[in-house]
């Protein structure tokens, strides 16, 4: 029996760097599930790529070295990417955490990286969206975060944040 994990690859998007020097790099790599015929299904969520979420199924092509290169969207997957950089406790580990068990109550799962005190979120579409732009228009307000769009839904963008 294969393992998910055996059926991994790394794929590689190319970021446009902005004046203000981010995202903070030029390249962000993503795990996804290879599909077979040059598609893959990301399997993580992206810090700084924008216009993807975790599920969509991605084109790819292998450069000289062998690594793969991320292309069109073949299929979307319907979830959205939030991104935030939390302030809350300067963005602590334990301020992280606190973030990710909040969205993971709401159905919305996500995963941290200490550099910049973000929290990537992956929100599925059977989640409660009301509630979770609730929960992220609250934060904003309180400034617990900082929150940026990545890859948002026509069913996301219908929400009005009350």
């Amino acid at each position: 029996m294969t393992e998910i994990a055996d059926a991994q690859v790394k794929i590689h998007f190319r970021l446009d760097v902005g004046e203000d020097d981010w995202p903070p790099a030029s390249v962000e790599s993503l795990w996804a599930v290879d599909l077979g015929d040059g598609q893959v299904r990301l399997d993580n969520v992206p810090f700084f790529v924008r216009g993807v979420a975790c599920g969509d199924v991605v084109a790819v092509r292998p450069d000289g070295d062998g690594q793969l290169w991320a292309g069109e969207i073949v299929r979307r997957s319907e979830n959205c990417t939030v991104r935030l950089i939390v302030t809350r406790d300067g963005g602590s580990a334990a301020a992280r955490q606190g973030v990710l068990r909040a969205f993971d109550r709401l159905g919305v799962e996500g995963e941290g990286i200490e550099r910049f005190g973000m929290v990537a979120l992956d929100v599925p579409p059977a989640a409660d969206l009301g509630k979770v732009r609730k929960l992220l228009d609250h934060g904003v307000a309180e400034e617990w975060w900082h929150m940026e769009e990545g890859c948002v839904t026509d069913e996301w963008c219908a929400l009005d944040g009350s």
